[in-house]
């Protein structure tokens, strides 16, 4: 596992937020935005102003894909295949993240595409080396009869 203790304090701060559970971004003193993952400034403004802030961990699926195989990294390989995507945080970012609750063959994603935007929460992989995040998509609603 990586030396966390070693790493720059917002780097450091993210991870250890992960591993309990805690989803962080910066945001900005000057425009109020959110920087996602966190920085030492604002990526909007350029601001030096900002502060850590816990995430919702709520988020809108935009797009979702699966992974090449092998996976991209070891740290992956035991997840393999697996879906990816790109999501709307609640407060603004776009995150690109693994995709929990779907199967990674073309009938699922085609089911998930034909959804449209899809609500995920915020899930955290714990791996051999670091915590990843991910989200989990919500179960289709079924309209009652």
């Amino acid at each position: 596992m990586p030396d966390l203790a070693q790493a720059p304090g917002a780097i450091r701060a993210y991870y250890e937020g992960l591993a309990a559970g805690s989803f962080l971004a910066s945001v900005c003193k000057s425009c109020g935005r959110h920087t996602f993952p966190p920085t030492g400034c604002c990526e909007h403004c350029g601001s030096w102003e900002v502060e850590p802030r816990k995430l919702s961990g709520r988020a809108t699926l935009l797009y979702a894909s699966h992974n090449i195989t092998p996976a991209c990294h070891p740290r992956f390989e035991s997840i393999a295949p697996y879906v990816y995507g790109h999501l709307r945080l609640e407060e603004g970012p776009v995150v690109q993240a693994i995709i929990l609750g779907v199967h990674a063959t073309p009938q699922e994603l085609q089911r998930l595409f034909d959804r449209g935007p899809v609500p995920a929460s915020a899930e955290v992989l714990t791996m051999d080396d670091l915590p990843v995040l991910a989200f989990r998509v919500s179960a289709p609603q079924i309209a009652a009869v």
